[in-house]
């Protein structure tokens, strides 16, 4: 099946661009700089990113893309997430790793990996996404840490990073069940045993899609295209569009887009407690009797 061969293959980049960024995540390194080096990689190994590379620190669960001129800099003592999107000619990969710089956190960041590696035993056609969800809540709280109850794995489509359902790391009273070829990103996030275990809406992440053409005058109209082209319905970064559209008019371009609501802009997810939190991903192809790892 063409499909299940480019999600493969976009699994095989992700993985390898994982791999590698692991042992250059260090203090004194920038978010930009690992952005950056996440992106390329993606594009030299013959694929694109399916959205920014997020560099998540401590508190930060989910969503945060450098910007243009980030001086945000890796410190001793953190928890970083690499979260990286691959696709190839539309179909993705998700995955995520969790680099520790405190020695102190090093069992919530296995305890995550570990519930990973438990749900991905448990997926095949048929499996309720409810037991999945129950049973990465008991291995991550078997080990003392607590999952993230609002944030949840998700099924993949072409070109569609969140394509509606999703796979819990809570018990709960989802009734759905796994279908035989869907694709799914599977990602417990762990924290302290004495934090909230929610996120919330924070600061904007730099991260924003596609919304809906309107009537614009020239510049952001120019702007609006090149994002159409470029990104169709995956999120990008205003990185990548000031860098192709510098200076004072393309910003003022991306706000007249903002402003007129033709792009969407992602708030960072934070911890509610600011508690530091872990986080583990891979993408999984629904098979009969188990699944595909596509990032392992």
């Amino acid at each position: 099946m063409e499909a299940e061969e480019q999600y493969i293959r976009a699994g095989k980049i992700a993985a390898k661009v994982r791999e590698q960024i692991r042992g250059e995540v260090k203090p004194g390194v920038k978010a930009i700089d690992i952005c950056e080096r996440v992106e390329q990689m993606t594009r030299q190994l013959g694929g694109a990113p399916a959205f920014p590379c997020n560099v998540d620190i401590n508190q930060v669960a989910a969503h945060y893309a450098s910007p243009v001129g980030d001086q945000t800099t890796i410190q001793q003592g953190q928890l970083v997430k690499v979260d990286i999107g691959v696709h190839v000619d539309g179909y993705i990969a998700d995955t995520a790793v969790t680099i520790c710089l405190d020695p102190a956190l090093t069992q919530m960041v296995k305890a995550a990996e570990e519930a990973l590696a438990v749900a991905i035993k448990m997926v095949k056609a048929g499996a309720r996404v409810s037991d999945i969800g129950a049973t990465i809540e008991h291995t991550i709280k078997n080990r003392g840490f607590r999952p993230i109850r609002n944030l949840t794995g998700h099924k993949l489509s072409r070109y569609i990073v969140h394509a509606g359902r999703s796979i819990p790391n809570v018990a709960g009273y989802e009734l759905h069940r796994l279908e035989e070829d869907e694709v799914y990103a599977i990602e417990p996030f762990t924290v302290l045993n004495n934090a909230v275990g929610e996120v919330r809406d924070g600061p904007p992440s730099h991260i924003y899609r596609f919304e809906k053409k309107r009537s614009l005058e020239s510049a952001p109209k120019q702007m609006l295209a090149f994002i159409q082209q470029e990104y169709r319905t995956l999120p990008f970064c205003s990185r990548w569009v000031l860098t192709r559209f510098p200076g004072p008019d393309g910003q003022k371009a991306f706000a007249d887009l903002l402003g007129a609501r033709c792009i969407m802009g992602y708030p960072q997810l934070l911890e509610k407690s600011g508690g530091p939190v872990a986080q583990a991903e891979h993408t999984v192809i629904v098979q009969r009797d188990g699944c595909v790892v596509t990032t392992s």
